[in-house]
């Protein structure tokens, strides 16, 4: 297997990763200034390629809605980048601990965050701004040097950021690579100090494979089935505006959007007039300019197929918008609630990624507990209630990687929060101190005193030391 020849890709892949290991091992510890310039610089690329981001996004989608590029992507990273200028001194101040002052009098203990070296970054194509600059922004703030790998579906973001970003950043510090096939697998294999990748479970499978046969650790933000759980208590029609911005948002092409929603047994049509009047009023039709594109075709048809697969299982489809259901020529599908999906179908069973919202009816809070602890731990869960216990119960009862309570999404965008997922869901955290901690190494480090209480018990073995034993042992 060693003996096969590399490809110019191989060759790239494993030029860059020396070429930025070398200049790591040159200056391994980058100062406060240092790090703070390199956020600056990531700034100043957004801000000096704003527009240019934009349209490449669109371009990449066939239709992405500008306000939702500059909503998602492009102020949450500026948002970041400010949050964690603000914070960054602290966070690299080494931490004391606590000593046994019995054993070594005068001595300290610290734990010093110090740079990995060289992580890796596989980006998704859903928000691909968002996910390569908001991890660089904690890879850098830690002081690492860093290589990102683009999706297939982000050709032209790719071609953007290939050609411009290294009038900001020398490739020793960072590198972008666009997915021209077979890139992601050699990508993943290389001996990275961390490896993030961000995107399916199934794919992040085969990361996490490659990346053990460098015992390089990982962090893996995945999806998974996220649901909402609306109890009788809460206001529907509040329910429902909250959830629909969330599910209809980047045309529900998010790992963390509401997958499908449990709402108590009765609500289901009052929910499904309040969701026509909202989403009508929001997108008027199926070609309005804030609705985005699914992002390509295979997408597109497995989608459609879902729906016409439910439908065919006794399912009722609510489209909510006027017009047709769905254009294949613009890759959009119009927003649908669907009833009475049949429990074997794609839309209950495999992540859904698309504007399409299952509802499920439940008599007591124990069935959405229940139905959700059976399957694999989501991403999120979304707990709509005013009443604090039924918060708890559904925090207690109810494992996930995060949650938004009375909102969905929205614990995402909070810098002092980590963002993670957990068992199917994803491992490992970053965004904020979390991302700082994910690419540092907390290095223990033991200060010994002039005088050491430990040369009463070298050998050979004596009274004293006998003594000396059983008054720490006591």
């Amino acid at each position: 297997m060693n003996d096969l020849p590399q490809t110019p890709v191989d060759n790239d892949l494993q030029a860059t990763l020396q070429r930025q290991r070398s200049a790591y091992f040159v200056n391994p510890v980058p100062s406060l200034n240092e790090r703070r310039a390199d956020l600056l610089k990531l700034q100043a690329f957004i801000l000096d390629n704003k527009v240019e981001l934009v349209a490449a996004l669109n371009a990449d989608y066939g239709s992405r809605s500008r306000h939702e590029t500059l909503f998602t992507e492009i102020f949450p990273t500026l948002d970041a980048i400010k949050d964690t200028l603000k914070h960054l001194k602290k966070w690299m101040r080494p931490q004391r601990r606590s000593i046994d002052l019995r054993n070594f009098l005068g001595a300290r203990n610290r734990v010093i965050p110090q740079p990995l070296g060289v992580v890796g970054c596989i980006v998704p194509w859903n928000f691909p701004i968002n996910l390569s600059f908001v991890p660089l922004i904690y890879i850098f703030a830690a002081g690492n040097r860093a290589m990102v790998k683009m999706s297939e579906n982000s050709r032209h973001l790719a071609r953007l950021l290939i050609e411009k970003m290294p009038a900001y950043f020398p490739r020793e510090k960072l590198a972008f690579f666009d997915e021209t096939g077979g890139v992601g697998i050699e990508f993943s294999k290389l001996k990275f100090d961390h490896l993030l990748f961000t995107g399916s479970g199934q794919t992040g499978r085969a990361v996490m494979a490659a990346a053990a046969q460098n015992l390089c650790p990982v962090t893996l933000e995945l999806g998974g089935k996220s649901p909402a759980i609306v109890c009788n208590d809460y206001p529907l029609r509040k329910a429902a505006e909250r959830l629909l911005f969330v599910k209809l948002l980047n045309a529900g092409q998010i790992c963390t959007t509401v997958d499908h929603v449990y709402l108590p047994k009765g609500k289901t049509m009052e929910f499904v007039a309040a969701a026509k009047q909202i989403v009508c009023a929001r997108y008027p039709s199926l070609d309005s300019d804030d609705f985005t594109a699914i992002i390509d075709d295979r997408a597109f048809k497995r989608l459609t197929s879902a729906l016409e697969e439910a439908q065919a299982g006794g399912a009722t489809l609510i489209q909510l918008t006027p017009g047709k259901p769905w254009d294949e020529a613009s890759h959009k599908i119009a927003p649908h609630l669907v009833l009475n999906a049949p429990a074997d179908s794609a839309l209950l069973t495999r992540e859904i990624f698309g504007p399409i919202l299952p509802v499920l009816e439940y008599d007591s809070l124990e069935e959405p507990i229940s139905a959700i602890n059976r399957g694999p731990r989501p991403l999120a869960i979304y707990p709509f209630s005013n009443n604090a216990s039924t918060i708890q119960t559904l925090l207690d009862r109810v494992m996930s990687g995060g949650v938004s309570v009375n909102d969905a999404l929205f614990h995402v965008a909070q810098h002092d929060l980590p963002f993670g997922g957990v068992g199917a869901s994803g491992m490992g955290h970053y965004h904020g101190y979390e991302g700082f901690l994910t690419f540092s190494k907390m290095r223990p480090v033991f200060y010994q005193a002039s005088f050491s209480a430990m040369k009463f018990l070298w050998p050979p073995y004596g009274k004293f030391a006998t003594k000396y034993l059983d008054f720490l042992t006591k």
